[in-house]
């Protein structure tokens, strides 16, 4: 069952790998292969924090071909102008790489290149509305001889201080094109609860929410500048590390997956070992009915 079936019938795990910072692939390779038994699908990111790696379009297929494992591949808006990020969904859609994650994108400053110029010619939302577009077979041009047919994917933070502003957000990305969300790390299913009624009671696309086992307590207080990190967590670090942060990842997964959430999406960190810790083998995510409304 592809990733598109999936999302919003049964239980979706996904998990995101980092490409490596060289033109070898293998590192990458290795963790997807280690992964495999446990997601459904893996993402592979684009230069996150605007570090160089390389193209997360060539890795998704390398992956998909030799790890034979499906993935989504991030696209930001910071380094290419819109005919840029049309010719690479092109490349991709013909790769047959076919979901993909939209963001903005770190900006070049905060990375290892910080001479280097953003671009950001459209926002994250046009971004979408290029995409959904190109699967219509339009473009900002003449139309396409033959249209894609990308699964769109977007981020939320459901955390967010400003909730309002957020679901604001998330209703553009929608509007937009956007056919399912990857979520910023949650911590309780009360904050998984708290963005669900703020929807409505349910949110209206699939939603893969964010998990991050968390090391120490050191980087608990750093990611608590960002997402909402209980207290109790941060002193079960303190007295426990890495073991307590494991422990209350694998809850928060069985949790939501109790709640009838359409699934999760792990935060590894490059510790792809951790997902054994973490994660059931997917054949033990067999049937949970989710949201009602699918990717079609």
């Amino acid at each position: 069952m592809s990733l598109r079936q999936r999302l919003g019938r049964q239980f979706t795990v996904t998990a995101e790998l980092d490409p490596p910072r060289s033109a070898d692939p293998g590192s990458t390779y290795r963790q997807a292969v280690e992964a495999k038994d446990y997601v459904h699908a893996v993402n592979i990111s684009d230069s996150p924090m605007a570090n160089l790696r390389m193209s997360p379009i060539a890795l998704a297929y390398l992956v998909q071909v030799r790890a034979e494992l499906e993935t989504i591949f991030h696209l930001t808006c910071r380094d290419r102008n819109v005919l840029g990020l049309q010719a690479e969904l092109l490349g991709a859609a013909a790769l047959g790489v076919k979901n993909i994650l939209t963001l903005t994108g770190d900006p070049p400053a905060r990375g290892d290149h910080p001479e280097a110029q953003g671009v950001f010619e459209v926002t994250v939302v046009e971004l979408i509305e290029i995409a959904h577009n190109l699967n219509q077979g339009k473009t900002r041009g003449r139309d396409l001889e033959t249209a894609t047919d990308f699964t769109i994917a977007a981020a939320a933070n459901p955390g967010a201080k400003d909730l309002e502003l957020e679901l604001a957000k998330f209703q553009a990305k929608l509007a937009a094109g956007a056919n399912f969300f990857q979520t910023q790390p949650v911590f309780s299913a009360e904050e998984v609860l708290r963005f669900q009624d703020a929807c409505g009671g349910q949110t209206p696309a699939p939603v893969l929410y964010g998990i991050l086992p968390v090391r120490s307590a050191k980087m608990a207080r750093n990611v608590a500048k960002w997402c909402n990190v209980p207290t109790e967590l941060i002193d079960e670090l303190e007295r426990e590390g890495e073991s307590a942060g494991l422990r209350w990842a694998k809850n928060t997964v069985a949790e939501l997956k109790a709640l009838g959430v359409a699934g999760v999406h792990v935060y590894p960190l490059s510790k792809t070992r951790i997902l054994k810790e973490v994660l059931e083998p997917t054949q033990n995510y067999a049937c949970a009915e989710t949201i009602s409304e699918v990717v079609s």
